[in-house]
């Protein structure tokens, strides 16, 4: 990761100053510092402006944090209110009007068969304890310990939200295909291979020897996000529902980052229909200040007392905050706005896969999209998404002139090629991060090997915005792309 200071930085005292502290005082697991060497100083909607006088677009977003951009107006005003008013800002778990606000506001966005019936607990203030929380409540309320998730998945870092995810291992955590199309486990995409990821969930449950026994809880997510913008097919999400509910396990839907408007449907798992047992909520739902809390349907709210807590479960001004971003995005229909903006911004950055053969894939939903870097001289692993070859048959050249492999799948005949993707590369993924930075654009990296150039620009961006993003990522990719050529 780049974290020297930019030219322009380099040359400002102030900036320089502050990074070069920044490096020899901060722990070494820092991360956006290293990647994103700039000193912010002020922020409005979706522009940043550095310590050096530098601009940019943010389409990090405080890791979707920021549903209405930096500093919008009804945040400003709802935490001014708060401060003006002497209520208290800690209140560990006891009732306020903000607080009651909040909550009210909360349930008249959840899906409303949820709502009708929901319990809300409020948990420490980052979304990897709302998932800590979210665990124990289901393994308190059926007295199972095994848990399903999802390969990709991404929970959070604490212990178990870290079980949980696609890092880390535990045993009692199965493992389970999350379907995609570019880099499908089973070689084939679409509705048959999101079909056969629901074979396989089906297949580990009821077979007795399967070695799982019977969990505790699914949790997934409705967009994999840190897992590269992928997208569960509708489909694939009710028959998960239907699984877990014959079944009798409880279903968390991780909307962390998915929620509040920002995959063009207020809660992610509304595409679908799904009415989950479990919501783990955080990010955007503090209108850019922390805050989490998990929603769930009241028979599972058996544990006692005391049995989850948290000191900052109380934070007055992120209620107060988050009820106005709620009620904002709610009220004008930003969700809505999302689906439309984000489905253009989709087409448009399609058109650099077709331009440019490092590009192997575009996708999202609503202002949640990605954009996957390949190596256009490397050929793609039959056996898996990264590895070497493993005995496939090999085509010279795909469609566009991208390597491809092929490699037979269950119920397909002999001699019928199905395209392997290139290896992803995280190596021209950073390349274009930094010409984005260079540019004036700030995004992030994800996907199982950060090859994945992801945005997540606030739900308020306009069209003029919208296609500068689109423009600053475009020429950054070319840049990259003319270089590596000339390499």
């Amino acid at each position: 990761m780049r974290e020297a200071a930019t030219d322009e930085q380099a040359g400002h005292p102030v900036a320089e100053g502050i990074l070069r502290r920044q490096a020899a005082r901060e722990s070494a697991a820092r991360t956006y510092a290293r990647a994103l060497p700039i000193v912010p100083v002020r922020a409005r909607g979706l522009t940043i402006e550095g310590a050096d006088g530098r601009r940019y677009l943010d389409c990090l977003s405080g890791a979707g944090t920021l549903a209405l951009g930096h500093n919008h107006p009804v945040v400003l005003e709802a935490i001014r209110a708060v401060l003006d008013s002497g209520a208290p800002l800690h209140i560990l778990d006891l009732a306020t009007p903000v607080k009651d606000a909040f909550t009210s506001e909360v349930f008249r966005t959840l899906p409303p068969a949820l709502a009708d019936r929901a319990r809300i607990q409020f948990c420490g203030p980052a979304g990897t304890d709302a998932v800590e929380a979210a665990l124990k409540l289901v393994r308190t309320a059926t007295g199972r310990s095994g848990l399903l998730a999802f390969t990709g998945a991404y929970h959070g870092m604490t212990e178990g939200a870290l079980a949980a995810s696609g890092g880390a291992r535990d045993v009692r955590v199965t493992r389970l295909p999350y379907p995609q199309d570019y880099r499908c486990p089973f070689g084939v995409g679409g509705r048959r291979g999101a079909e056969l990821a629901a074979r396989w969930t089906e297949s580990l449950l009821d077979d007795t020897k399967s070695g799982i026994g019977h969990p505790a809880g699914m949790i997934l997510e409705p967009v994999q996000g840190e897992g590269g913008v992928n997208p569960a097919p509708d489909a694939w999400l009710r028959r998960m529902r239907s699984l877990t509910a014959d079944r009798s396990i409880p279903l968390i839907a991780d909307e962390v980052q998915t929620g509040v408007g920002r995959t063009g449907a207020f809660w992610a798992v509304d595409h679908s229909g799904v009415v989950p047992d479990v919501m783990v909520l955080s990010k955007a739902i503090g209108g850019s200040l922390p805050l989490a809390v998990i929603v769930y349907r009241d028979d599972l709210d058996v544990w006692q007392p005391g049995a989850h807590a948290g000191t900052f479960r109380g934070n007055q001004l992120a209620m107060a905050a988050g009820t106005a971003t709620l009620a904002y995005v709610r009220e004008n229909r930003l969700a809505e706005r999302a689906a439309v903006l984000g489905d253009r911004m989709l087409g448009e950055l399609r058109t650099l896969a077709e331009r440019f053969p490092c590009v192997g894939d575009v996708r999202g939903r609503g202002l949640m999209i990605g954009v996957e870097l390949v190596d256009p001289e490397a050929p793609g692993d039959p056996g898996g998404d990264q590895g070497g070859d493993q005995g496939g048959a090999r085509d010279s050249r795909g469609a566009g002139g991208r390597p491809e492999g092929v490699r037979l799948v269950p119920g397909q005949r002999p001699g019928t090629p199905v395209p392997v993707p290139p290896r992803a590369a995280p190596h021209l993924a950073a390349a274009v991060r930094d010409a984005c930075l260079d540019r004036g654009l700030i995004v992030e990296l994800g996907g199982r090997h950060s090859a994945v150039v992801r945005l997540l620009p606030p739900l308020t961006i306009t069209d003029e915005q919208a296609a500068a993003v689109v423009d600053r990522l475009a020429d950054a990719v070319a840049a990259v792309a003319r270089s590596h050529h000339r390499d």
